[in-house]
């Protein structure tokens, strides 16, 4: 199983992809249909399609980890945001992040942030598509490595501590 991040952009359109990759067969896939089996209030996960009838390979379930704030946030989620996703799937098999052959037989789970404040759908899609093929690139190369892990300070667009508490 693979497990990756990535966090791309500035701002209300900013993208946050946490991926989770492995057989169809294992944990991964068990949790994969157990996720689309059970949505709760706000978090309906779903496939995620180039376009419809077409979903991308391997297999993605798009989890929003925000729900719909309101009819304009619910299509950034559904519209930008999952075509970024598939595209970035689909960019990550291009790549060879994920090979040919694993995409009919592994899956991929996407946990997806768009944040409620979004507003522009054409930078929500590109960052989604960066931030999912980066995450996915990451968990094929097991990063972030412990050595870079162990050199950070703890810092986020939402809050920094203070140097004497770090």
């Amino acid at each position: 199983m693979q497990i990756g991040e990535s966090f791309v952009g500035e701002g209300v359109n900013a993208a946050h992809i946490n991926t989770v990759l492995g057989h169809r067969e294992g944990p991964a896939g068990t949790a994969w249909a157990t996720a689309l089996a059970t949505p709760s209030a706000g978090h309906v996960p779903f496939v995620a399609v180039l376009r419809p009838s077409l979903p991308v390979k391997p297999m993605t379930l798009f989890v929003t980890k925000a729900a719909p704030a309101n009819d304009d946030h619910g299509l950034l989620i559904w519209g930008p945001a999952q075509a970024g996703v598939a595209a970035g799937v689909a960019d990550a098999v291009a790549e060879g992040s994920i090979s040919e052959p694993d995409a009919s037989t592994h899956v991929v789970i996407a946990a997806v942030w768009v944040n409620p404040g979004a507003d522009d759908a054409d930078v929500v899609y590109r960052n989604n598509r960066e931030a999912t093929r980066t995450a996915l690139a990451n968990g094929a190369k097991d990063l972030p490595s412990i050595k870079a892990v162990l050199a950070a300070s703890p810092s986020n667009p939402f809050y920094t501590p203070p140097e004497d508490r770090a």
